[in-house]
């Protein structure tokens, strides 16, 4: 029995970058909210609560980790988990390019992670649950595609497609 192995989900530059910015933004709506108070409460209060919204909306999303066991790999988030079965993965593969020109079609773009429904021409319409699309390794199965992006793909590829132990698995 294989026990569990756990990968980190580091934070790009870029993920870095645009979290700090987003939240500055919108930590400055609730500032200048709270300076114009006096003279417009109702609208003061609704720029604070969508800020807000957004801000801890958000935050669940988180991608933390990943967890690759017999069956599954596991997406740890904040306080909950996606599972990917491995039943019917087809490939495995790294891809330092797979989320390149990239159109996000539904979820979050760089507010703690990069997550959601996504397309681009390479992929097709695929589900990211990122953190730094240079660690991209892309998961196919045959109605749909997701990239993840454990701190060492490689590694990452090797154990997952070990797991996997089918005679058409490409290698």
């Amino acid at each position: 029995m294989m026990a569990s192995i756990e990968f980190r989900a580091p934070w790009s530059r870029t993920l870095r970058v645009a979290t700090c910015v987003s939240a500055g933004l919108l930590l400055l709506v609730v500032v200048v909210a709270l300076a114009i108070y006096p003279k417009a409460p109702q609208v003061a209060l609704l720029l604070i609560a969508v800020s807000l919204v957004l801000l801890l909306g958000a935050l669940p999303f988180m991608v933390r980790g990943y967890v690759l066991t017999k069956d599954a790999i596991v997406v740890r988030r904040l306080g909950w988990r996606t599972h990917l079965p491995l039943a019917d993965l087809k490939s495995v593969t790294g891809d330092a390019e797979a989320m390149r020109g990239s159109l996000r079609l539904l979820g979050n773009g760089g507010l703690f992670s990069f997550s959601g429904e996504f397309w681009n021409r390479r992929l097709g319409r695929f589900r990211a649950l990122a953190t730094d699309p240079q660690r991209a390794v892309v998961l196919r199965y045959p109605k749909r595609t997701v990239v993840i992006t454990p701190h060492d793909p490689q590694y990452f590829i090797v154990r997952a497609r070990t797991l996997l132990q089918t005679a058409d698995f490409p290698s």
